[in-house]
């Protein structure tokens, strides 16, 4: 009965979404806004305490050919950092389209302009979170 943390790692914000203890559904959570690394990271460190957090899934940002993205080493750094801060590991996971996924969706809910921003980060780690509980 553990928790897996995912997080879709953006320069402003990070969207976060939880699993369920049986691994099972996610739940979106409310956005990190990113100040600095260690800022942040003492953030998700405690998410992890307060959520008992068994491991992370971050997106990978690959592009539509299949190769790593430009942001891959970005995000591989950062999560390199995570793991070592908390001691829990880190599994990538293809985030192609969950962002434009996230972005249909919202659009057409109706939901304004504005909100959609901030909204989108959510939802694009609840997509991806789902994704891959769906694969296990």
């Amino acid at each position: 009965m553990t928790r897996i943390l995912a997080l879709d790692l953006g320069k402003k914000r990070i969207g976060l979404a939880i699993s369920d203890p049986l691994g099972i559904t996610a739940q979106g959570l409310p956005n990190l806004v990113r100040t600095n690394k260690r800022t942040d990271l003492a953030a998700l460190e405690h998410l992890v305490r307060e959520r008992e957090v068994a491991m992370f899934l971050m997106g990978n940002p690959i592009n539509m050919g299949g190769a790593e993205g430009r942001q891959s080493g970005w995000v591989r750094e950062f999560a390199a950092a995570l793991e070592a801060r908390t001691g829990l590991p880190v599994k990538f996971w293809d985030e192609r389209l969950t962002s434009v996924e996230a972005g249909r969706v919202l659009r057409s809910s109706g939901i304004s302009i504005e909100k959609r921003a901030a909204a989108v980060d959510r939802l694009s780690a609840v997509i991806l979170l789902q994704s891959y509980l769906d694969s296990l």
